[in-house]
């Protein structure tokens, strides 16, 4: 009967020598058995390990934590908002990426979400606002390929 040995659940398969996966366990010394005879630990290695890249736990947690993450604006968005005298304030700002995050979890593509009097066009996958539009302007717009509204 060959030994199972635990791994960690993130660990990653360790690369031999050679360029290969190690041998199963129990199969002699390269196979998961240190030479004094005691079995080795797999995905451990003695060299020194790569960096982590991407975003740290510590961010991703916070970034969970708050409930969504706050929005793009795109060029013409912003000279809109300008234009028009939107405010895009902290909370207004949180308000939007609340309403984003319902629209994705609802599996939404295109949203308009309405924060008070204010009327944003949103790609919801690349959590980009494409436009705003005051409570003065809405009357004159017709807002199209929009697969969901959101009062956030």
């Amino acid at each position: 009967m060959s030994q199972i040995l635990p791994t960690g659940p993130l660990a990653p398969p360790v690369v031999g020598a050679a360029g290969g996966v190690p041998p199963a366990a129990g199969t002699g010394a390269a196979g998961g058995i240190s030479p004094a005879g005691a079995p080795a630990t797999p995905g451990r290695s003695s060299g020194s390990a790569a960096p982590a890249t991407g975003p740290s736990f510590a961010e991703v947690l916070a970034r969970s934590a708050d409930g969504a993450q706050a929005p793009s604006f795109s060029r013409h968005a912003l000279e809109r908002a300008s234009r028009r005298g939107i405010p895009l304030d902290g909370a207004t700002v949180a308000r939007l990426a609340g309403g984003i995050s319902r629209a994705a979890a609802k599996g939404s593509r295109d949203a308009v979400v309405f924060v008070d009097r204010t009327a944003f066009v949103v790609s919801v996958p690349n959590n980009t606002v494409i436009t705003a539009v005051g409570s003065e302007h809405m009357r004159e717009h017709v807002f199209t390929n929009i697969d969901s509204a959101v009062i956030a």
